[in-house]
């Protein structure tokens, strides 16, 4: 008898919460993680605009099939448009999704970098694989590399190719000269859509060298192209970077 009553006076015991455990965020008026930004950030399919320009950009996309974003750093050029690489991939509107970017240094040499080919130009294409994997997740992302449904490539091997049912981003094209960004804008074939980004201000070119202001200028002027501007009002980075660019 004097064990079952332990016993029982031990389950007891466990199942009443002891008297030091509280909530940590109860419903009153104490701190709360969400109080600093109230955001959505929860995975969406279909992303959405915090803009009015970004708005402009994404209804471009449904609706042209030649797109020019121009814009400063975090204005979600290069976001927006692989996502809706990505969703255009998952309706059928498209067969596979071509992504492209100059293999150009910001400012500093890195000299030789060991492995193959996919090796030396890992470090140059990181963003694109990086916004890829947000919205594929790693494992389909690398199933999807592997099939050859999204490829990825420098400008330098864009030379002679016809893309047809593709979906295909030109990122950081303001890295790019002039007769580079002709060759790729007429890489477009059938059934495709291309949008091409970058931020004239923040060329890694020579001056005079960068050929996306001139390309974005003729562009506009042909009214079945968009030419979507950008500012520092659709910057959804830190509010400081904005701020740095009105001085910069």
């Amino acid at each position: 008898m004097g064990k079952r009553s332990a016993r029982r006076r031990l389950r007891e015991d466990i199942q009443e919460p002891p008297a030091k455990v509280r909530a940590l965020f109860s419903g009153g008026s104490g701190w709360s993680p969400h109080d600093r930004d109230d955001r959505e950030r929860s995975y969406t399919r279909h992303v959405r605009p915090c803009s009015d320009n970004q708005r402009k950009l994404l209804e471009a996309i449904d609706k042209r099939n030649l797109v020019v974003a121009a814009g400063p750093a975090g204005t979600g050029k290069t976001y927006l448009a692989i996502a809706k690489a990505v969703e255009a991939l998952d309706d059928g509107k498209v067969g596979r999704i071509m992504l492209s970017r100059p293999a150009v240094e910001a400012g500093e040499s890195l000299g030789y970098l060991p492995g193959a080919l996919e090796d030396k130009l890992a470090p140059y294409l990181r963003p694109l694989y990086d916004a890829l994997s947000d919205r594929l997740g790693n494992k389909r992302l690398k199933t999807l590399l592997a099939e050859g449904t999204i490829e990825i490539a420098p400008v330098a091997y864009m030379r002679g190719r016809t893309l047809n049912n593709a979906f295909i981003v030109i990122d950081e094209a303001q890295n790019c000269t002039y007769g580079q960004l002709k060759m790729l804008l007429t890489r477009l074939g059938w059934h495709s859509t291309m949008v091409m980004t970058g931020d004239p201000d923040q060329t890694d070119l020579l001056p005079g060298l960068s050929g996306l202001a001139q390309v974005a200028d003729r562009l506009s002027t042909l009214d079945d192209i968009a030419v979507i501007r950008l500012d520092d009002r659709d910057i959804v980075r830190h509010p400081l970077v904005a701020a740095m660019l009105t001085v910069l």
